[in-house]
């Protein structure tokens, strides 16, 4: 759990589900992982990170332009998936709300107790499971069959080494094709 904090102040930390702590200033904005004292990387997200960091736009954008959301955050994003981590795995992420502290670069932060990688793997389960369970819904039984059927044949793992090694730039200037 977080402590209290000042507003604006260097306070905050995070005591993580592997019982080392951490504060929002040790993570900057291009940080994916933390390599915690306790030996092993952390998976870290930020509200500012796309959701493109886990999916391809063409789906960022079916995804936002499906899904309603009545909050803050305007449209579907990185909060979103977040919040539907945290929701399986509650003991396994901690977050913070850092937005009285403006010299971060973000207002919300998750730290996962496993690595980038293996949270990338749950986005991606979690994502599925949210279209299949919209498609569901749907009026068109045969869109809802084809699903089912690509996704028996959709290997997360092999999805995520790929989109991995697609998304894997040399350095800050490059951008995705």
């Amino acid at each position: 759990m977080t402590e209290p904090r000042v507003p604006g102040g260097r306070g905050t930390e995070l005591d993580l589900p592997c019982g080392e702590t951490v504060t929002p200033h040790e993570l900057d904005l291009g940080l994916r992982e933390y390599a915690c004292d306790c030996g092993e990387r952390h998976a870290v997200v930020m509200d500012v990170h796309p959701l493109s960091r886990w999916v391809p736009e063409e789906l960022v954008r079916t995804l936002e332009a499906a899904i309603e959301t009545a909050d803050e955050f305007g449209q579907f994003g990185t909060p979103h998936v977040m919040g539907m981590v945290l929701e399986e795995f509650p003991e396994a992420v901690v977050s913070a709300d850092v937005s009285d502290d403006g010299s971060v670069g973000y207002a919300m932060v998750w730290v996962a107790d496993f690595d980038a990688r293996r949270l990338h793997e749950i986005v991606v389960e979690l994502l599925v499971e949210l279209m299949e369970h919209a498609l569901s819904h749907a009026e068109d039984e045969t869109a809802a069959r084809q699903f089912e059927q690509e996704m028996l044949q959709f290997d997360v793992a092999e999805f995520v080494e790929a989109y991995r090694a697609e998304r894997d730039f040399e350095d800050e200037f490059d951008q995705p094709a």
